[in-house]
């Protein structure tokens, strides 16, 4: 049963009813904490006053604040789902082999707050959907969609079928991110950490775009990466208006 432990990831978690059962610890509490507990009891949540060391043994190296909820697991969503046209004009994020949960987390965060339509993730070589995600993500992974596939190349042809662009970051690509059209149906491809986008899936791209580096590194984090090319879009699209 996955973990989720602080108080900003348990208020997310409840409000999308995601917690099956509720810790915290014994004696004085945050008054956050208390209304962490007033809405669990509200909502029919089970809440048991423990001694901090079982938190800590259930979140071991997470700062819990005191305070640790227990999960059924994220629902995921079909990729079907993310293409139906009440979901809206698709802004959708595939991540090919992105396996650190602190990047993970930090890119729903950005997705979130983008106004993402959605997330494609492939069931292997991808982080899970563990607390350290969420709280990497402030609680958006509570929110943002989600769909796991089993391959990526793959995926790419099903949405190029559905009508969406398929636009993937490469840092050898000589076409800069803002010249690129981003204001119809769209899927940001982005890579492995240090590694970039498999062979396969960067031949099936539409396009490939770069992030212009003028320093000394040669490339950016990936979840930096994915906030740029996701806020792009969101300008784009609004000076089209």
């Amino acid at each position: 049963m996955p973990v989720i432990c602080g108080i900003h990831p348990v208020k997310e978690a409840l409000a999308t009813g995601g917690v099956e059962r509720l810790l915290v610890a014994e004696g004085k509490h945050h008054p956050r904490i208390h209304e962490l507990v007033t809405a669990a009891r509200g909502r029919g949540i089970e809440v048991r006053a423990v001694p901090r060391a079982v938190l800590d043994r259930h979140a071991p190296g997470a700062n819990h604040q005191g305070v640790v909820a227990f999960s059924a697991g994220r629902a995921l969503c079909d990729l079907a789902e993310l293409l139906r046209p009440e979901a809206g004009t698709p802004l959708l994020l595939l991540l090919d082999g992105v396996e650190d949960p602190h990047n993970l987390g930090a890119i729903l965060r950005s997705a979130d707050g983008a106004g993402a339509t959605g997330v494609i993730l492939p069931k292997r070589r991808s982080a899970p959907l563990s607390d350290a995600v969420w709280r990497a993500s402030a609680g958006a992974a509570a929110y943002v969609p989600v769909a796991r596939v089993v391959n990526v190349a793959e995926t790419i042809r099903t949405l190029q079928a559905g009508g969406v662009r398929v636009v993937g970051a490469d840092a050898a690509a000589g076409r800069p991110f803002f010249a690129e059209d981003l204001t119809g149906p769209v899927a940001l491809v982005l890579g492995r950490e240090g590694q970039g986008l498999h062979r396969l899936v960067r031949e099936r791209c539409d396009a490939l775009v770069s992030l212009p580096m003028r320093g000394r590194v040669s490339s950016l984090n990936v979840s930096v990466s994915a906030a740029i090319l996701l806020y792009e879009a969101v300008r784009q699209r609004a000076t089209a208006l």
